[in-house]
């Protein structure tokens, strides 16, 4: 009895060691896969984060010999991690002002620096958005327009969050405040305006109704169910245009290439105005700097 009784758990012990080297050898097999592949690194806005994971996750089905990996993040904050060495194939900005300051074609003005970051051949107009006003569920302060907010700011009557001035959706809202001649600084000092590092932050901030309304993009409202009472006209903050282009340094130019390629596609364009990006074929000139 004892000897069957070994050689049973010798039996369940082989088996197990056999479960073990072929789960080894699925995982070597898959780093291998992996080391085997192409990685493309994207930098992108963080408005775009829902939208992109959904296309790189559909790219990557298709083209299974490349790895796309993204950063997500304010475009100042992306800018800055691209001029300080951090690996980048393809910059995708919420606003021309951070991709201009990479540009050595962009003018003096634009891109004061003189960097020379990215490939001017593959800059395109990718994507087109609208600065939103929002509120959260539940709303009684009867926000419904930009006017509405502008004179209830001037009454000190409600709290606002907007990004930072390094974020894009941030320079957006300042060119609102000088549309509205509304001092920022004197908003912020009354207690009047909550900050974001990033829309994200700024939109949660609403949908978690720690503020009264809030400005962010329109597809962040829509990613995350929130009311949108008002869009900004183009004279009020300027087109808002996304920018995207290969990196100069990129290690693999013609994979970053082929992917921006992907997102002007009609798959690519029905992923991203299903969350209100409009796709700016005929934008005609560059859109007014933030500054």
């Amino acid at each position: 009895m004892k000897r069957i009784l070994a050689l049973f758990i010798s039996a369940i012990l082989c088996v197990g060691v056999l479960i073990a080297c072929s789960s080894n050898k699925k995982a070597e097999k898959k780093a291998s896969e992996d080391t085997a592949k192409t990685e493309v690194i994207v930098f992108a806005a963080a408005s775009m984060t829902e939208t992109l994971t959904e296309l790189g996750d559909a790219y990557m089905k298709e083209h299974p010999e490349v790895k796309l990996t993204f950063n997500f993040d304010s475009s100042g904050t992306l800018k800055t991690q691209i001029t300080e060495g951090a690996d980048c194939d393809l910059f995708i900005s919420a606003a021309q002002k951070q991709m201009n300051e990479l540009d050595k074609t962009a003018d003096k003005e634009k891109n004061p620096d003189g960097l020379d970051f990215i490939d001017p051949d593959s800059r395109i107009d990718l994507l087109e958005n609208k600065v939103a006003l929002c509120v959260p569920e539940g709303a009684s302060k009867g926000i419904d327009s930009y006017d509405a907010l502008a004179k209830q700011l001037k009454n000190g009557e409600v709290l606002l969050a907007m990004g930072n001035a390094d974020v894009p959706v941030g320079q957006y809202t300042q060119k609102i405040f000088s549309y509205y001649k509304l001092n920022e600084e004197d908003l912020a000092k009354a207690g009047k305006l909550t900050y974001g590092s990033n829309v994200k932050e700024v939109t949660s901030q609403v949908a978690e109704g720690s503020v009264d309304c809030g400005i962010i993009y329109q597809t962040d409202a829509y990613s995350a169910n929130l009311k949108i009472v008002d869009t900004a006209t183009e004279e009020m903050c300027g087109q808002v245009i996304y920018p995207a282009a290969v990196m100069k340094n990129s290690k693999n130019t013609d994979a970053a290439a082929e992917f921006l390629k992907f997102l002007q596609t009609d798959q690519a364009a029905e992923v991203f105005t299903k969350v209100g990006f409009t796709i700016p074929r005929d934008v005609e000139a560059p859109s007014p700097t933030i500054s």
